[in-house]
């Protein structure tokens, strides 16, 4: 029987730090990472006014970006903090509008191929109703001294 474990190296801080001191993309979302299992990491999304929409609904933008990066550090979770893959493609659902609360967001890989990788998100109110659901791909991209291209 092959246990599946978390990668070494990967832990919530290791992830968190990852977040807030070295990827400016995700800090005006203030993502905190609740829990991570190999091959899965949940964030939770803190409210923010300044991602309301008119009619004080919650804008896509804040679903779509939880999703990737929930996705992201899932991955990471199976093959390393240093790992390079990539967003290929994501396909997302609205389902309910989110309101003036956080959301959490989960991300589970569905397989892990030597280049690409499947995976879903689901983004949740606080009251436990599916709010979005995304599918996504990545790529693992090819090693520059493999691709013959210039560095």
């Amino acid at each position: 029987m092959k246990l599946d474990l978390l990668h070494e190296g990967v832990t919530v801080d290791a992830l968190q730090s990852l977040l807030t001191e070295h990827s400016a993309f995700t800090r005006a979302f203030d993502f905190q990472i609740q829990s991570i299992e190999p091959g899965s990491c949940t964030l939770l999304v803190p409210f923010n006014p300044l991602f309301e929409r008119p009619g004080g609904i919650l804008s896509g933008q804040v679903f779509m970006t939880a999703a990737d990066v929930a996705m992201w550090l899932a991955i990471k979770t199976k093959r390393g903090l240093h790992d390079t893959s990539v967003t290929v493609s994501m396909q997302t659902s609205f389902l309910r509008s989110g309101r003036r609360e956080p959301i959490t967001c989960t991300a589970r890989v569905l397989r892990l191929g030597a280049r690409l990788c499947h995976g879903v998100a689901e983004c949740f109110s606080q009251g436990g109703i599916l709010l979005a659901h995304h599918s996504l791909t990545y790529m693992r991209p090819e090693p520059k001294n493999m691709t013959g291209g210039a560095a």
